[in-house]
């Protein structure tokens, strides 16, 4: 059952001690699903997330003629182990020129651009598309770099629907800048080493290297003969729980900097909000989130934060300072147009934000309720969901968007601790509390 079309969240007045579960990585579970694909064996990938995005990986590798097992993670709804394995040994069929294989990858962009080298992989002709947004997103610097390999690609204005031949593995070199996506970059290093590819990555120092990192990373551990490979919880996810516990009653509030990534250590009787089974790897640069608590007069997502830097837009009004938020220019082509759906949305609620470039500067606000909308882009309804529990009568249209990567992100907000923050969520249009069992995003 689909969520109301819009939900009220109600501030928390209690303090909270809480021991959660965030579902895993997004980022990594589709590199991982890509790896477990070219395997050699059988790959178990456990806490696995299972939502849109990842469904669209596994529904299209199944396609491909991978076999794909799914069972259920004992700690999280929204986790699976997900074991993955060639079928026979091969590599992906594709259909001809006057039919097609058809691949839907939604608006999941990971999934358009790793599956689009992958295929490059197979034998025939594999067709792309997804949503509409989708096809506005840019995808020029994948497919120029797949045809520098010497691959065929037809696609009118370099943007999806895309139809690619697949030709098998051609070694060869090729070229590519980050400046568009990092996904460009990690799509063709995924598939690099079955491939033959030499994948030379221009402007390793700009905003998306540290999700080229990750990568590069995965590729080096990842079992190649197959084996068993851990999914780390996803760190932009956390990211609205650590705002959370800075914001509720009690908590460390915004003048308190964590010495931990997991946990805030506050006195006894406080808020304390921990993320269970948090990793130590580094890979996923919004890890860094809690070490910019208290927020700093200035954050880049060229060098600090990846998609958690929205939920810190939603933090500064509350800042006893002006925040400048700066190098957003990859956000105007995600989801949605980021950086435009925040400043609207953040003046909406009373917020003074001035906007220049690609820079944004939100400076101390009195807030007031309001009802946002989402733009279908699941972290603005999950930064301003957060903002919710501090600021009363905000509003959340479209909430179901959150399935993207956090299906049972509402339950959490409303499960009691420690499994959850105990938070209210409620009808507006009948002012009827919602239980937990009804706040799953589908």
């Amino acid at each position: 059952m689909s969520l109301p079309g819009v939900i009220e969240i109600l501030p928390l007045r209690d303090p909270v001690q809480a021991d959660l579960t965030i579902p895993g990585s997004k980022s990594i579970t589709n590199r991982a699903l890509v790896l477990a694909a070219l395997a050699r064996g059988r790959t178990v990938l456990s806490g696995a997330l299972w939502s849109e995005d990842t469904q669209v990986m596994v529904e299209n590798l199944r396609l491909l003629g991978m076999t794909v097992e799914l069972t259920p993670d004992p700690e999280d709804v929204c986790n699976r182990t997900i074991t993955v394995e060639r079928t026979g040994g091969g590599m992906p069929q594709g259909g001809t020129e006057r039919s097609p294989l058809d691949l839907y990858v939604g608006n999941a962009g990971t999934a358009a651009r790793f599956l689009a080298a992958l295929v490059c992989l197979g034998a025939g002709v594999f067709r792309l598309h997804g949503t509409a947004r989708m096809h506005e997103r840019p995808q020029s610097g994948l497919f120029d770099a797949l045809r520098q390999l010497g691959y065929r690609i037809e696609a009118v204005g370099d943007r999806l629907p895309a139809v690619i031949h697949g030709t098998g593995p051609r070694p060869g070199r090729c070229a590519i800048g980050l400046k568009q996506s990092s996904q460009f970059a990690s799509a063709l290093l995924l598939s690099g080493t079955m491939g033959g590819w030499q994948v030379q990555v221009l402007e390793d120092d700009s905003e998306e290297s540290s999700y080229v990192h990750m990568t590069r990373e995965l590729c080096r551990v990842f079992p190649q003969s197959g084996g068993r490979f851990q999914i780390e919880p996803d760190a932009s996810s956390a990211s609205y729980f650590w705002a959370a516990a800075a914001m509720v009653p009690g908590g460390p509030g915004l003048a308190v900097s964590p010495v931990d990534s997991s946990r805030f250590p506050v006195p006894i009787g406080s808020s304390e909000i921990t993320i269970r089974h948090w990793p130590n790897s580094g890979w996923q640069i919004d890890s860094r989130f809690p070490a910019f608590l208290p927020l700093p007069t200035e954050l880049s997502r060229a060098r600090d934060l990846g998609d958690s830097i929205m939920t810190a837009m939603v933090l500064a009004p509350l800042s006893p300072h002006p925040v400048r938020f700066t190098d957003l220019g990859r956000l105007r082509v995600q989801e949605c147009e980021r950086v435009r759906a925040m400043r609207t949305e953040l003046i909406r609620c009373g917020a003074r934000v001035q906007e220049q470039g690609d820079v944004l500067e939100v400076f101390p606000s009195s807030l007031a309720g309001t009802l946002i909308e989402t733009y279908n882009d699941h972290r603005v309804a999950m930064a301003f969901s957060v903002l919710g529990l501090r600021v009363p009568g905000l509003k959340i249209r479209n909430p179901d968007c959150v399935k993207k990567t956090f299906p049972n992100f509402y339950r959490k907000l409303v499960a009691p601790p420690p499994h959850g923050l105990g938070a209210v969520v409620r009808d507006p249009k009948t002012n009827r509390l919602l239980t937990e069992t009804e706040l799953m995003a589908e």
